[in-house]
């Protein structure tokens, strides 16, 4: 399970000395009830006690979310090491803390939010950290590009502010002003994955390399009620718990993502993409995967193939597809 690192977490406890759980409480279930419905939470974040009751609702599982998604740019990036982070709709600044804390030898940090207690709270939260600190307070609509260029640009659930056109249009001007990676982090609802298709459609457009999770630039092979969506389970601490009247010591945050890329950046291998939890039988393991001819199968893996079996005994849900007879083409396969 994905945690907050320790400084993040005594950040937000600072915070929260002194603040009743109650009134926290209320805040945040009517902040999610907008975010359940697909609206902008900062839309309903009208000042410091809902900044706060929103951090620590949510921080730990947007932090999950953004750090499995930066853990698999690694992967494929090893050699990626952003100097200048922007982090465009950061609200308290977590998915900028979440590359920070994979990148920790970033020189600088701009967090861009129209709304000034997010602000706040990402400059408080920020202190304890060696990176350069800069932040605009603008709205994304009129995003000012005097920001300079940057390694890795971050959206990080914030597109429910816009129709599927101004996610593309946002998108392809954060793109424009990147010379590595844009990431953009969405909730795992049909929603959010339409808001992340929409962008991806622009990038493609205007010639970005799709680097995750898609293997390819070709469209989506999957079919409504399907969608592209993955899942990090987080733990629950006490706090958390109380602020969303939560009994399980855990939660599971599905998310869809997009990473998308410069040429230069474009990885040496494609490989199919698990894109829905493996299922496991007796006889066999089926996986449902996207791959780089552009469609969608289910292909399995049997018991009685060793050496295959045990990698892929190992693979989860979001992973690549690799094994032994992946590899050699061989496994039985039905496209979807």
């Amino acid at each position: 399970m994905t945690e907050m690192p320790s400084w993040l977490v005594e950040a937000l406890d600072r915070r929260l000395e002194g603040r009743g759980r109650g009134d926290l409480h209320e805040r945040s279930a009517r902040i999610s009830t907008a975010y359940r419905a697909g609206r902008a939470s900062s839309g309903v974040v009208k000042g410091e006690g809902d900044a706060l009751a929103y951090a620590t609702a949510r921080m730990p599982a947007t932090f999950a979310a953004a750090t499995a998604v930066f853990t698999e740019v690694e992967a494929l990036l090893p050699g990626f090491h952003p100097s200048r982070i922007c982090d465009a709709g950061a609200g308290p600044g977590t998915a900028g803390f979440a590359a920070l804390h994979l990148w920790p030898d970033a020189d600088a940090l701009v967090q861009v939010d129209h709304n000034p207690a997010f602000l706040a709270i990402g400059r408080d939260f920020a202190s304890p950290l060696a990176v350069e600190l800069s932040q605009r307070q603008a709205e994304l609509s009129a995003l000012p590009f005097d920001l300079g260029r940057f390694d890795l640009t971050i959206l990080g659930y914030v597109l429910a502010e816009f129709d599927r056109a101004g996610a593309g249009e946002l998108a392809a001007r954060l793109f424009a002003a990147t010379d590595g990676l844009l990431v953009i982090i969405e909730p795992g609802t049909p929603e959010g994955y339409a808001r992340i298709l929409a962008a991806r459609g622009r990038l493609v457009a205007d010639g970005a390399h799709i680097l995750a999770p898609c293997p390819h630039e070709k469209n989506c092979p999957l079919v409504a009620p399907d969608w592209c969506h993955f899942s990090e389970r987080l733990p629950r601490r006490r706090a958390h718990m109380a602020v969303k009247g939560a009994a399980l010591p855990f939660e599971d945050e599905r998310f869809s993502y997009l990473v998308a890329a410069r040429q230069g950046f474009a990885e040496t291998a494609r490989l199919p993409r698990i894109i829905a939890p493996p299922e496991a039988g007796k006889a066999a393991i089926a996986f449902k995967l996207c791959r780089p001819e552009g469609t969608s199968v289910m292909t399995s893996v049997a018991r009685r193939d060793k050496a295959a079996f045990a990698a892929a005994r190992r693979l989860r849900w979001g992973d690549r597809f690799a094994t032994p007879s992946a590899v050699d083409g061989k496994g039985e396969s039905e496209t979807l």
